[in-house]
């Protein structure tokens, strides 16, 4: 027995052990919550990974192989939905995101069935999930580095990177190693790469996590930050900042940036960022500027006098740069579209 023998179940084990208890704790103290619940979908794929890579894909534990090893393929398309939904703090997803998910989850399905009729593997099938694993591993990863700046949780801005290179790093070599060894993980550099990647994804995961107050993990759903009375007492910094974006309307600027609202009050860019989130509730500054936008948008919409405004100059004019990410944000605060909002509220205001 080699050292690779002795290692490989205890690391394994230890991972499933621990994406096992997040998996609980994620159950017992969010399952409302789609992120979490995402999250926990995620981390039983890669508890499927680790389980298929000890059975053997013959003999009696064949459909058992097989059952992981598709539920593994689609770790890096949860990857990707989790990253969306998290960073992003988004509390719904799209049918255009469900129906990507599902187009791909057909894939190993339509594998499962090839073995089951044929008792062959089909290659191309492969291929195409390969092309897709490395596709939604590095979206997430993208997503996770991209809103970096705009992030107001202090925890979680310095866990996005551990995410990019734990998670999304671990995704992208393993399915590396795969691709090149044909799903034979005898060899002992690719088993050795492997346990290291576990290894090493596990820790940063599971020590990142621990920094996380229970408030800053996952948004509720339906809560709304409230711009006009930040706190019982606001702070200064605090008062400040509604005066810059709700009578001077800074959030109009093209580009407008959080370390340009720092520069415009004075102050440094940390404080800005707590007084946001801690003060004022929200997790992140686009929804911070969107909140104000669509104040200014939703008094337009109801303005008897600006009827005939159409609806992406009073869009445009509010700060937001394109039309689709205006409707999306409008239809996630309202539950409407923006033309049925202005309908109802000028029926409302006529009388």
């Amino acid at each position: 027995m080699t050292a690779l023998d002795t290692l490989d179940p205890m690391i394994r084990g230890g991972s499933i052990a621990l994406f096992a208890l997040w998996i609980a704790i994620l159950w017992r103290d969010y399952r409302s919550i789609v992120s979490a619940r995402v999250a926990m979908a995620m981390n039983l794929a890669i508890i499927a990974y680790l389980v298929a890579r000890v059975l053997s894909p013959d003999g009696p534990a064949r459909l058992p192989f097989v059952l992981c090893d598709a539920l593994s393929v689609m770790v890096p398309a949860l990857f990707w939905l989790f990253a969306r939904l998290w960073f992003d703090d988004q509390q719904r997803i799209g049918w255009r995101s469900w129906l990507l998910l599902a187009a791909f989850g057909v894939l190993p399905l339509a594998q499962m069935v090839m073995i089951a009729a044929t008792g062959t593997f089909f290659w191309p099938i492969w291929v195409l999930v390969r092309i897709g694993m490395f596709a939604f591993a590095v979206a997430g990863m993208w997503i996770a580095w991209r809103g970096r700046a705009n992030d107001l949780i202090e925890a979680r801005r310095g866990f996005r990177l551990g995410v990019v290179g734990a998670i999304g790093g671990f995704i992208l070599l393993v399915t590396f190693i795969e691709m090149f060894h044909n799903r034979d993980m005898s060899h002992d550099l690719g088993r050795a790469l492997t346990l290291v990647a576990i290894l090493i994804a596990t820790f940063i995961v599971s020590v990142g996590l621990y920094r996380f107050q229970s408030a800053e993990l996952f948004a509720a759903a339906g809560v709304t930050p409230k711009r006009d009375e930040p706190t019982a007492a606001p702070s200064s910094l605090a008062q400040r900042l509604h005066a810059v974006m709700a009578e001077e309307r800074a959030y109009r600027a093209e580009g407008f940036s959080i370390s340009a609202l720092a520069a415009r009050l004075g102050e440094p860019e940390y404080r800005v960022r707590r007084a946001i989130n801690g003060e004022m509730g929200f997790r992140n500054f686009t929804a911070f500027l969107n909140g104000f936008r669509l104040d200014e948008i939703r008094a337009a919409l109801a303005d008897p006098a600006q009827r005939e405004v159409p609806i992406l100059t009073i869009a445009i004019d509010a700060g937001f740069g394109s039309l689709g990410p205006f409707n999306r944000a409008f239809r996630d605060a309202e539950g409407m579209t923006p033309s049925a909002y202005r309908a109802r509220a000028l029926k409302l205001a006529i009388g």
